[in-house]
């Protein structure tokens, strides 16, 4: 099964909310949400502090319209730095499984699973993904141009509905933004589905507290 990687010479759309958002017609994406209360608020205002200190200390303004294009000008040692430094805390914080856990009832992680497959082939083609104690990671190709947004937010909009029902409650159950990563090439495409697949065991869960699917055709 063929899944296309970020191709520069193609049109890409940037969006941005709390964070950039790329987009390119046909690309694969390595998707992560969260639930609402995966991470501490101190926490996610520190990094954020953090996060805007390393960018003025690298001349560029965190409140400015674009500043996302202006780290993707900056060279590729100090991007990676970037990427590496404050993806790393994120991932870590997830996998510490902070709050209530709502995703670790079988019941509850199965209405996302069974969402993601839903358009399975007919809007996208998914790859892998595992859905985790407070967060969801897949990789997911195929989406015509400026589609990706719009189907996470479906994906959220619709599970947090279902899930809320069974909670017998009603608010937030999602975080609002949402990561996403343009795959570059085939080898980052494996090194994310490995990430997918290894994410239950550094997290330390047991069967039965997460559900991982990977494409058969795909093989690991």
């Amino acid at each position: 099964m063929h899944f296309r990687f970020f191709n520069p010479e193609a049109p890409v759309s940037i969006t941005r909310g709390h964070l950039p958002h790329w987009d390119q017609e046909g690309a694969t994406y390595f998707i992560t949400w969260r639930t609402a209360d995966s991470i501490p608020k101190e926490v996610w205002e520190h990094w954020r502090a953090d996060r805007a200190a390393w960018l003025l200390n690298h001349n560029i303004d965190p409140d400015a319209p674009g500043w996302w294009l202006a780290l993707e000008k900056l060279p590729e040692p100090l991007r990676k730095e970037f990427g590496r430094r404050f993806a790393r805390v994120i991932e870590d914080e997830l996998d510490a499984c902070h709050g209530e856990g709502a995703l670790r009832h079988q019941g509850h992680a199965q209405i996302v699973a069974d969402a993601l497959r839903h358009f399975d082939g007919e809007r996208y083609t998914l790859a892998d993904f595992v859905v985790m104690p407070n967060h969801v990671h897949l990789l997911v190709g195929g989406l015509v141009y400026e589609a990706m947004l719009g189907q996470v937010e479906s994906w959220k909009k619709w599970t947090a509905l279902q899930i809320n029902k069974r909670l017998d409650r009603r608010g937030r159950f999602w975080q609002d933004e949402s990561f996403d990563h343009l795959v570059r090439s085939e080898a980052a495409f494996v090194k994310y589905r490995c990430y997918i697949a290894e994410n239950p065991a550094k997290s330390k869960l047991r069967a039965g507290e997460f559900v991982h699917w990977a494409r058969p055709e795909l093989g690991l």
